[in-house]
C-alpha cells in the first residue's frame, strides 16, 4: 500500500493498527486491515501478529487486555493486498476470554493465532526476575536510524531502519545489522541487549501499546541467533523467515517510553533458531516475555568461521 507521505511512520501504524469495522457473519466477527511497507515486499511478521491482536480485542470486554498470544506463521504475505481478519470466540469465562484469529488473503490463509485476554484487577502470587544492572541509559547510545542512514541509499533494509521504521532502536550489545559480532559467536552467546522506544509519540489505548510492543519486538527477535552463529543481517546469502511467535504480557506497556529486551538463543538446529526475551521498563519492571523461532538459512561458506 501506498503511505500517506504526511504521515510519520508512527502514525501511519497506528493508522494500519486500527484496522477497519468488525462485522458479525455465523458465530464469526470479520475484520480488515492494511500493511505497512516492509522491504520484501511480504506481509512483516509483527505487523500481522499485533493486529490479530486488535481485532480480538474488538470482540471482548475492555475491561479484559491480552496477556498472551500465540501464532503461526503459515504463508507470506503480500503487502499489496488487504488482510482478512476472522475472529472466532472460544471461550468467555469469568476471568479469561479466548479467541482464535484466522487471517487471510486470496492465496489462502497467512497466519493462525489465539490469544486470550484477562479481566484487570486480579490478585494474586507476584515475583519477577531483576533487570541487569549498569545498563548504559539509552540517550547515550547510537540510535539504528543514525546507523544505517550512510547505507540508505545501497539497501532497502537500511533505508527502512534509516526512515521507514516506526521505532527508535539502540543496541546496547554490538549491533549485527552492519556485520558480524565474533567475539559472541566464538563464546557461544547470543545474549544481547536493546533499548527501544515509538519514535514520536502514539496517544491510544492500551490495547495497542501491547499490540505496538508485540509488533516491535519482532524487529529485533533473531538477532541473537545470527549473533550466535556469527552471522549478521547483512550476511550474503541469508534467509530467515518467523515459523511461530509466543508473547506474554504481565503489566501495562507505554510504548512511548523507552523499554530494554534483554535476549537470549538457547538453541538452533535444523535450519532453525530459538529467541527469547524479556522486556523492562526503564524503571525495572519486567513487563513481558516473547519467544518466537525462525528459519535461518544461509551458504555453508557463510558460516566458516
Amino acid at each position: 500500500m501506498t503511505q500517506d507521505r504526511h504521515l510519520t511512520p508512527l502514525d501511519h501504524l497506528v493508522q494500519v493498527l486500527r484496522l477497519g469495522e468488525p462485522s458479525q457473519y455465523r458465530g464469526h466477527t470479520y475484520v480488515s486491515g492494511e500493511s505497512i511497507y516492509f522491504p520484501t515486499g511480504r506481509v512483516y511478521g509483527g505487523q500481522v501478529i499485533a493486529q490479530s491482536l486488535v481485532a480480538a480485542s474488538k470482540t471482548v470486554s475492555p475491561s479484559r487486555l491480552p496477556h498472551s498470544v500465540h501464532g503461526y506463521f503459515i504463508a507470506a504475505g503480500d503487502i499489496r493486498q488487504d488482510l482478512l481478519f476472522d475472529v472466532e470466540t472460544l471461550r468467555d469465562g469469568r476471568s479469561f476470554s479466548a479467541r482464535r484469529v484466522n487471517v487471510t488473503q486470496s492465496e489462502g490463509p497467512i497466519l493462525t493465532a489465539i490469544a486470550s485476554f484477562q479481566e484487570q484487577g486480579q490478585s494474586g502470587v507476584q515475583f519477577a526476575d531483576p533487570m541487569p544492572e549498569d545498563v548504559p541509559d539509552p540517550e547515550t547510545l547510537t540510535s539504528a536510524k543514525d546507523l544505517m542512514k550512510p547505507y540508505a541509499d545501497k539497501s532497502p533494509f537500511a533505508m527502512f531502519y534509516a526512515k521507514k521504521s516506526p521505532f527508535d532502536i539502540r543496541h546496547v550489545t554490538p549491533t549485527i545489522m552492519l556485520g558480524a559480532d565474533k567475539r559472541s559467536a566464538e563464546h557461544d552467546s547470543g545474549r544481547q541487549m536493546v533499548w527501544m522506544r515509538a519514535d514520536g509519540h502514539a496517544d491510544v489505548p492500551q490495547v495497542m501499546h501491547r499490540a505496538m510492543l508485540a509488533l516491535g519486538c519482532d524487529q529485533v527477535m533473531m538477532e541473537p541467533v545470527l549473533r550466535r552463529a556469527g552471522l549478521s543481517i547483512a550476511t550474503p546469502g541469508l534467509s530467515y523467515a518467523s515459523i511461530d511467535h509466543s508473547m506474554w504480557w504481565y503489566r501495562d506497556v507505554d510504548i512511548n517510553q523507552w523499554h530494554l529486551y534483554v535476549q537470549d538463543t538457547p538453541t538452533a538446529a535444523h535450519g532453525r533458531g530459538l529467541g527469547v526475551a524479556k522486556v523492562y521498563t526503564q524503571d525495572g519492571d519486567l513487563v513481558a516475555a516473547m519467544a518466537q523461532e525462525a528459519m535461518v538459512r544461509v551458504p555453508d561458506a557463510a558460516t566458516s568461521r
